[in-house]
């Protein structure tokens, strides 16, 4: 976290993951993404900034079913470029603050002319959470170490060099260890995943949920977020087992190892991949 920014409200975006979006502008800034199985076998990410938020992020896409499970425990606010009416009505029905491009009038967003459409809203975002700034800061979300040695994955986990994941057959990133950055670096369908400076996409902190799928929306793939299921939490070059549970729709996330005992993460950014468990697949090379 960054001193002296730690009262700002939250800011959650839905950020687009196509090749098209690609480089996603400030997602080297977030404090925790998750990335999310939609349409058509490809994912859109839901980021958040808290403690350094960028004057531009995006592009910025259309909201989810899921989504409004995912931001309700922040608070704050989250952009997004529209949906389903039903979707809407879902967010809207929390106690986020909505901001959508299909309804902005004060020039919140715009369209980036060298990206082509749908792929190229782009947010103000340091303008939008200045217009909000007497939203309070989220509560905590996870358990921290004091130190990078001190958490759980790197007390009680084994060595990993690399994290990959399925989401389906157009999507499989996956995180490498890198020592000499104390990072875990980021690629997509076997290639780095860089962000808008031409640097490799990297995370303190990797947390692999197992979620259900639900159909019941024609086409349109649910993460279900309120339950339970398998978990691997990985820090420091390391990776832990444990269990992820998240008890309704305002509760975060818990993470607790196979003793029960609260998941202490790293001090630092995360990315939560929410892997499918009837059509995805995690590995975890030592």
């Amino acid at each position: 976290m960054v001193a002296g920014s730690l009262q700002n409200p939250a800011l959650a975006a839905k950020i687009d993951n196509h090749e098209q979006a690609r480089p996603q502008l400030a997602l080297e800034r977030t404090d925790l993404v998750f990335e999310e199985l939609v349409e058509g076998g490809l994912t859109r990410y839901v980021a958040v900034w808290q403690s350094d938020i960028p004057e531009l992020v995006g592009p910025v896409r259309s909201i989810r079913p899921m989504d409004p499970d995912i931001v309700a425990p922040f608070g704050g606010i989250i952009a997004y470029s529209g949906g389903q009416q039903q979707f809407i009505d879902m967010m809207e029905a929390t106690e986020v603050v909505n901001a959508a491009f299909d309804t902005d009038d004060t020039g919140l967003f715009a369209r980036a002319d060298e990206r082509q459409a749908p792929h190229d809203v782009i947010l103000q975002a340091s303008e939008l959470v200045d217009r909000n700034s007497t939203l309070p800061p989220p509560p905590q979300q996870f358990s921290y170490a004091a130190t990078a040695q001190g958490s759980s994955a790197a007390v009680d986990g084994v060595p990993v060099s690399a994290i990959d994941s399925t989401f389906s057959a157009s999507r499989w990133p996956s995180w490498t260890w890198d020592a000499a950055s104390a990072a875990f670096l980021r690629s997509q369908e076997g290639a780095p995943d860089l962000d808008s400076t031409g640097a490799q996409l990297r995370a303190t902190n990797v947390v692999v949920l197992r979620v259900a799928i639900d159909d019941r929306f024609p086409d349109v793939p649910q993460t279900t977020m309120i339950g339970s299921g398998e978990a691997w939490v990985a820090s420091g070059g390391k990776s832990l087992h444990a269990v992820w549970s998240k008890a309704d729709q305002t509760a975060p996330i818990r993470l607790v190892d196979d003793f029960g005992v609260a998941v202490r993460l790293a001090a630092g950014n995360t990315w939560i991949e929410l892997v499918p468990a009837d059509r995805g697949s995690v590995v975890l090379v030592p």
